[in-house]
């Protein structure tokens, strides 16, 4: 469990725990229940990372609820979008192994996650990731419920394929940019996991007199050295 679990988890435990000293059992329970409910949300368990290159994976648990074609940047592309319901796990992961070259933090609405909206229009957190392939980007999202998007990372820093960057607390949405050469392999109506299940492959190209595939495994074995990987 991460850590914002204690801090909205305690309060109402131990306000269950003085009604049942006063013998307000109902209330009690109730209150007992919704801590245990808050435990429950900030879970934060392992995942096994996939290691084969150009691998993209889910930067958070769900359904994906759009695949579709979107230009970012005069550059054409394809958006993944999950939505997170309430029992999802809600720790986000960064899809890919790279350096975050860019972070904007952009308020807006909180319309229901699951509208196509959302993307647009409600508060987020914007990652530019560069990767040997290219640059990717990738969104936390806030929803209905959903009222603040958290980033454990800052620009200039490297993550590992599947390592943990932050959360959105109650319900939200993940969206994940490639640039059309990237292939999506994740159809709407399928469950994922994050940091675990891929959505996308994309194969850095090899410099010339360097073998294929050499630079990414060189990559990969490097970020698993280092025990960054979750």
């Amino acid at each position: 469990m991460v850590k914002e679990g204690y801090y909205f988890g305690l309060p109402p435990l131990a306000a269950g725990t003085f009604c049942f000293l006063l013998h307000w059992y109902i209330v009690g329970v109730i209150t007992v229940l919704l801590a245990l409910f808050v435990f429950s949300f900030f879970r934060n368990p392992e995942r096994v990372i996939p290691p084969e290159p150009g691998a993209i994976v889910s930067p958070g648990d769900g359904r994906v609820v759009v695949v579709t074609e979107e230009e970012r940047a005069g550059r054409p592309g394809k958006r993944v979008s999950v939505f997170l319901a309430v029992w999802n796990v809600h720790v986000n992961r960064s899809p890919a192994a790279g350096t975050i070259t860019k972070m904007e933090y952009r308020p807006g609405r909180f319309l229901a996650a699951m509208r196509e909206r959302a993307s647009m229009e409600n508060e987020q957190n914007i990652f530019t990731l560069s990767t040997e392939a290219g640059e990717i980007v990738f969104k936390q999202i806030a929803g209905l419920i959903a009222r603040r998007v958290v980033s454990w990372k800052k620009p200039g820093e490297k993550v590992a394929r599947g390592e943990r960057i932050g959360l959105v607390r109650f319900g939200s949405r993940v969206d994940l940019w490639v640039p059309n050469e990237a292939e999506i392999v994740v159809k709407v109506g399928e469950n994922v996991k994050g940091g675990s299940s891929v959505l996308a492959r994309w194969v850095a190209k090899p410099a010339i007199g360097k073998l294929t595939g050499a630079g990414t495994a060189e990559t990969d074995a490097n970020l698993t050295a280092t025990g960054k990987r979750s």
